[in-house]
């Protein structure tokens, strides 16, 4: 391909991809700048307190699996 198509090509190209991420956001914890941003889902109220009942429900999850574990090696212990 000629060096005279391809450099404004590339160019073109970079320039989108530079607009392209001005406006993209920066991941679920950041927000966009001005205009385009948003609050993410993660930081709503709703969210987080659905968040918290999962980190919660998951703590209590492995408390019981690590209880039942040391039950069963307990009684395994003291079978003869």
């Amino acid at each position: 391909m000629p060096d005279r198509i391809l450099m404004p090509f590339l160019a073109l190209v970079g320039l989108a991809l530079v607009a392209f991420s001005l406006v993209w956001p920066q991941g679920y914890g950041a927000r966009s700048p001005g205009p385009f941003g948003s609050v993410p889902i993660q930081q709503t109220p709703e969210m987080q307190a659905k968040i918290q009942r999962e980190k919660d429900a998951a703590a209590q999850h492995d408390r019981q699996a690590r209880q039942q574990v040391s039950d069963a090696r307990a009684a395994e212990a003291g079978a003869p």
